[in-house]
């Protein structure tokens, strides 16, 4: 009887192990030198919040993430070495402080919120602002 039921919870204790194996790992992605957004920043959220830059400046990654010195072909999306990367924190800073202060946004920095200053206000589609000619509005 003893031998059946240490046989028993062995066979029982070996299908768990083997099943645990095949569970999916939840993984934390920690993303390298995340200044502005959170440091806990989902991919989904991540790619909302680079999405809406693409879309806002009509550019694309390269714009702001400098080509990696290892991997051929790659962006290296923590390097700092193009300026347009800290323009582009510059200008998060700022829409949140504006979205903060004069539309009482406590939470700027979802990436899913619809806020009342973002980039695409000024830019348009644009790379850079265009300046409006007061004589044809």
């Amino acid at each position: 009887m003893k031998s059946r039921t240490i046989f028993t919870l062995t066979i029982l204790l070996s299908l768990v192990v083997f099943m645990s194996a095949f569970m999916p790992i939840k993984q934390e992605r920690i993303y390298k030198n995340l200044k502005v957004l959170p440091k806990d920043i989902s991919k989904e959220d991540l790619g909302t919040v680079m999405d809406g830059f693409k879309t806002s400046l009509g550019v694309k990654c390269n714009y702001c993430h400098a080509p990696s010195e290892t991997e051929k072909g790659k962006l290296d999306f923590a390097s700092d070495a193009k300026p347009e990367k800290g323009t582009a924190r510059m200008m998060m800073l700022m829409t949140a402080k504006i979205n903060k202060k004069y539309f009482h946004i406590k939470d700027v920095k979802n990436p899913n919120a619809i806020l009342p200053v973002s980039c695409i206000t000024c830019h348009n589609g644009n790379e850079r602002p265009k300046t409006l000619d007061p004589a044809t509005l």
